[in-house]
């Protein structure tokens, strides 16, 4: 199975905000991740990067935010998109 994009969405807000989110439903799960999904969840203003969520193959799950990357601990697609949301909301 190739992999289908789920869900692509770009929002640019009146005050420069941009928010990008882009998933996709796999057959395999990409190396380092223990899920069926590949994911890039983004947000940031102009050069920077508020907070970014992503399963880089061989890096697995992870958040950089504030200038740092940590293990993200993915539990399902619905709670990793409320985290990225609850994340824009303190940072905005």
């Amino acid at each position: 199975m190739k992999a289908v994009n789920i869900i692509r969405l770009k929002e640019v807000r009146a005050d420069g905000l941009i928010i990008e989110q882009a998933v996709w439903q796999l057959s395999e799960p990409v190396p380092g991740s223990g899920h069926l999904f590949k994911y890039r969840l983004y947000c940031g203003r102009g050069n920077e990067c508020l907070v970014r969520y992503d399963n880089e193959r061989g890096k697995g799950d992870h958040r950089h935010m504030d200038g740092r990357e940590e293990v993200y601990i993915f539990t399902g697609l619905a709670a990793l998109l409320e985290d990225f949301w609850n994340d824009i909301e303190r940072l905005t």
